[in-house]
């Protein structure tokens, strides 16, 4: 099957500058037709929706690219890092949830009177 621009857009949910962009960015090959017009197959339909997949799970879009590298070692360094990096993200949430589950319990008026808030606040 064979599909213009605007119906792949409509279809993955996003608007066709972005599919634009993409293969502006590198992520993204899509032939031409005989007009010059993006002509987009079932293999760059699916690669349009890898890269969105990856742009939603939160890699960039020079991520995206490495991620998506013929070279299987590149690729899994970039989703490696990336794995990393929200493995430390979610350690920040949780402790951010804590203090702030803290100082909805805390019996002191003031964050400043508690000892926990002032341990909390001097953590990094």
């Amino acid at each position: 099957m064979v599909m213009k621009i605007g119906k792949v857009a409509a279809e993955l949910g996003i608007e066709a500058h972005v599919l634009r962009h993409w293969e502006d960015a590198g992520a993204l090959t899509v032939r031409r037709d005989g007009n010059g017009y993006r002509v987009y197959d079932d293999s760059a339909l699916e690669q349009a929706r890898t890269v969105l997949k990856l742009r939603r799970v939160g890699l960039s879009l020079p991520e995206v690219t490495a991620a998506m590298s013929p070279t299987k070692s590149a690729a899994q360094a970039v989703v490696k890092a990336k794995i990393g990096a929200l493995e430390s993200e979610v350690v920040h949430r949780q402790q951010a949830i804590a203090f702030l589950q803290h100082t909805v319990e805390c019996r002191h008026r003031y964050l400043d009177d508690c000892p926990d808030c002032a341990t909390f606040a001097r953590e990094p």
